[in-house]
C-alpha cells in the first residue's frame, strides 16, 4: 500500500508543497513552493521534513518547517521567504496528491476540514459526497490530511495573485504558532500531573515512601578558657632581703 503523505499536490503540472492550505483573511488563497525550483540545499530538507512525523501531525507544514533546517544550517521556513519562493495561489487551482491514486482539489478538503472541526454533524455530511468524480473518499482523505489542533489567526491584508508572504503575514503566522505550541504545552503539563495523580492511586506506597531525614550537624562543646595561674606566695625572708 502506498505511503499517505500530506502538504503535497499540484499547480497543473507542477509539484508544489503546501506551506499554509488557507491565507487568513484570503480563504480562497493558499501559500506554496514549486519544489522541481529549489536547489538541493533547501530541496532535499525539505522533503525530508514533509515526510516527518512532525509534519504530517500538523495542520499547516509551515509548523515544522519553521523548526527545520536547511543543509548549510538556516530555517527553511525564513530561507523561502527570503529568497522569495512563497507564492499566493487559489486553491481551486491546487490538486492535492497525498497517494498515487489519490487526489482531491485543496478548496474542497479546506471546506471539508473546515466543517469536521464543527463536530460530527460535518462527519456524517461527507458520505454525501458523489464519488463519481473520480476522485477518493473525501472523508478518508480529509480525516489522515487534518491537523491536531487550530488557531485562530488575525485577518491580513489582501493581495491578489501570486504574490510574495509579507513580513507582516509572517510574523503573524510565527505568532500564532507560538501560541499554539504554548497552549499544547499546557496541555501536555495537565496530562503529565494527571497521569502523576493515576499512578499514585495505582501505587500508594511508593507515593508515600518517606523522605530521608537530613542528618543534624553535631554542635561542638564550648571551649573553657584555662584558669590563670596562681603567683608564688613571698616568704617572710624574701620579703626582709627585699
Amino acid at each position: 500500500m502506498a505511503r499517505f503523505i500530506k502538504h503535497v499536490g499540484k499547480h497543473g503540472d507542477r509539484k508544489v508543497a503546501v506551506i499554509f492550505r488557507q491565507i487568513p483573511g484570503d480563504e480562497h488563497l493558499c501559500l506554496v513552493v514549486y519544489t522541481e525550483v529549489l536547489n538541493s540545499n533547501i530541496h532535499d530538507p525539505l522533503i525530508a521534513c514533509i515526510e516527518s512525523a512532525p509534519a504530517q501531525a500538523t495542520e499547516n507544514l509551515a509548523d515544522a518547517l519553521n523548526r527545520a533546517y536547511t543543509k548549510d544550517g538556516q530555517v527553511i521556513l525564513q530561507m523561502l521567504h527570503r529568497e522569495g519562493m512563497l507564492k499566493r495561489v487559489q486553491t481551486e487551482q491546487i490538486m492535492m496528491t497525498p497517494a498515487p491514486n489519490q487526489k482531491i482539489k485543496l478548496s474542497e478538503l479546506n471546506t471539508i476540514l473546515n466543517e469536521m472541526s464543527k463536530g460530527e454533524e460535518a462527519v456524517r455530511k461527507l458520505a454525501e459526497i458523489d464519488a463519481s468524480r473520480g476522485l477518493q473518499d473525501p472523508k478518508d482523505v480529509a480525516k489522515r490530511m487534518r491537523g491536531e489542533s487550530t488557531v485562530n489567526i488575525p485577518p491580513q491584508k489582501k493581495v491578489a495573485g501570486n504574490e510574495l508572504l509579507g513580513d507582516v503575514d509572517l510574523a503573524s503566522n510565527l505568532r500564532a504558532q507560538a501560541i499554539r505550541m504554548s497552549n499544547e504545552a499546557k496541555g501536555l503539563m495537565a496530562e503529565a500531573e494527571r497521569l502523576l495523580k493515576e499512578a499514585t492511586q495505582m501505587d500508594p506506597v511508593a507515593a508515600q515512601k518517606p523522605k530521608k531525614a537530613a542528618a543534624k550537624k553535631a554542635t561542638p562543646a564550648p571551649v573553657e578558657a584555662p584558669a590563670p595561674a596562681k603567683k608564688p606566695a613571698r616568704t617572710k625572708k624574701a620579703a626582709v632581703a627585699g
